[in-house]
């Protein structure tokens, strides 16, 4: 599915979860929201690309030096995104209310799915 959809989706989904969000603290669950869709769709993108091309590339500096084995940019954009996405996501769950804490709607948006 084309990227922008799958953001889309996301950013719906969550926002259903959200609907009981203090108005104050509204226009930033609105804020989080669009970077956690972003991020967990490019995450997704980055994890296609990690599964099919590896973590690692064979790497040479010049001619005369033996290639060797270095981390790909990758997989440091990937590492990089998914800590802050991680965050988001906490920052995300502190701003639920109370009584949606222990809701099956915070364990799937825990979970989430691919689809």
């Amino acid at each position: 599915m084309e990227k922008s959809k799958r953001i889309k989706r996301e950013e719906n989904r969550l926002k259903k979860i959200f609907t009981g969000v203090d108005e104050n603290k509204k226009r930033t669950v609105e804020g989080l929201i669009k970077r956690a869709a972003f991020m967990r769709a490019s995450l997704e993108d980055f994890e296609d690309d990690l599964d099919q091309n590896g973590f690692t590339e064979s790497f040479q500096q010049g001619e005369r030096q033996a290639p060797y084995d270095r981390k790909r940019p990758a997989a440091d954009l990937y590492n990089t995104m998914n800590t802050g996405y991680q965050k988001i996501i906490k920052q995300l769950t502190d701003l639920l209310p109370d009584d949606k804490k222990d809701s099956d709607d915070l364990l799937d948006f825990l979970g989430g799915d691919r689809n």
